[in-house]
C-alpha cells in the first residue's frame, strides 16, 4: 500500500481538507506526492456533498518546491511523451487542471511556499497565507524562468519583473499587497480562519460555486492567461538549455540538492541561508 502523501479530513460541513504529509521534507513536491494529491482533489470533485476543498501543508513548510531529488525512476502523474520541454508542460497541464475542478480550491499557505509550491497556490482558487510566509521563485537564479509563469498575471509588470530578476520572496503581507493572495493572518491563527472562510464559500449552493469560479476563470482567459502561461511554459523548456542551467544541474547530483540550493542562496542571504541581521 503507498504511503499517504496526503491527509484527508471533513473538519467542517461540505469542507474537504487535504493536507501535504512530506514535513520532514518541507512538502516538496515528488511525483508521487503530486499523484495522491490529484487522485484526492478528483474524488473531491465528484463528491456532491464537498462544496469547497482547502490544501495545505503538515509542518513547518506549505511547500519548498519539486523534489529535486526525488527517484527519477518513479512514475510521472500525468502521462505525456518524453519529449524536449515535457517536465513544465506536463506540470502545467496538472495546474490547470485544479483551475478546471467545478469546486472551489483554498490554499493555506504558511512558512515556504516556493517554485513548484507557488505553482500549486497559484492554481487554486483563493489564497490566505501566514503573515511570516516566504513566497517565492528561487531557482530562476540557477536553472530557469518558472515553469508556470504566475508572477506578471497575479503580480503586474513590475512586481513580477523584480520576482524574476532576483528570486526573491514575498511575505504574506506582501503577497496580499500584490494580489497573489487574498487576505494573511498570524500563523496560529491561520487553521481557524481558513476553516471561516471555507465554511462561508460552503454556504453558497454548489452548482452556483461551480459557475461563478468559472465565469472567473472564462474572464481571465478572454484576457490571455492560459495562451500566455503555455507560451512561457516553452520558453522555461529553453531555458534548461542555456549554459549557466546545464552548469548547474550537475551540481544536484554531484553535491546534493542541499548544498546546491544553499550555494545558490549564498550570495543573496535568503531563504536557507538566512542571516540574523536581515
Amino acid at each position: 500500500m503507498a504511503e499517504a502523501l496526503v491527509l484527508v479530513d471533513d473538519p467542517a460541513e461540505h469542507v474537504r481538507r487535504i493536507t501535504l504529509n512530506r514535513p520532514a521534507k518541507r512538502n516538496a513536491l515528488s511525483n508521487a506526492l503530486r499523484g495522491q494529491l490529484f487522485d484526492e482533489l478528483r474524488l473531491a470533485d465528484r463528491d456532491s456533498d464537498v462544496s469547497v476543498v482547502v490544501v495545505r501543508g503538515a509542518g513547518p513548510s506549505f511547500s519548498a518546491g519539486y523534489d529535486l531529488a526525488q527517484d527519477p525512476s518513479e512514475p510521472l502523474p500525468r502521462a505525456i511523451a518524453p519529449r524536449d520541454g515535457f517536465w513544465s508542460r506536463g506540470l502545467v497541464e496538472g495546474w490547470f487542471e485544479v483551475m478546471d475542478l467545478s469546486t472551489p480550491v483554498i490554499a493555506q499557505v504558511h512558512g515556504y511556499c516556493l517554485a513548484g509550491g507557488s505553482e500549486l497556490a497559484a492554481a487554486c482558487d483563493l489564497v490566505y497565507v501566514a503573515e511570516d510566509a516566504q513566497i517565492g521563485y528561487p531557482p530562476v537564479r540557477t536553472m530557469s524562468s518558472p515553469d508556470m509563469l504566475w508572477q506578471p498575471w497575479l503580480l503586474g509588470l513590475r512586481r513580477a519583473m523584480e520576482a524574476l530578476l532576483t528570486g526573491d520572496s514575498l511575505t504574506g503581507v506582501e503577497a496580499v499587497a500584490a494580489g497573489y493572495a487574498n487576505r494573511a493572518y498570524p500563523a496560529e491563527r491561520l487553521d481557524d480562519e481558513v476553516l471561516r472562510i471555507a465554511q462561508r464559500v460552503a454556504k453558497i449552493p454548489g452548482d452556483l460555486l461551480a459557475l461563478n469560479k468559472r465565469s472567473v476563470h472564462r474572464a481571465m482567459e478572454a484576457m490571455g492567461m492560459r495562451n500566455g502561461i503555455r507560451a512561457t511554459t516553452e520558453l522555461q523548456a529553453l531555458g534548461l538549455h542555456q549554459r549557466s542551467s546545464r552548469e548547474y544541474m550537475p551540481k544536484l547530483r554531484e553535491d546534493g540538492v542541499t548544498a546546491a540550493v544553499e550555494a545558490r542562496d549564498g550570495a543573496f542571504g535568503d531563504y536557507r541561508t538566512q542571516r540574523s541581521d536581515d
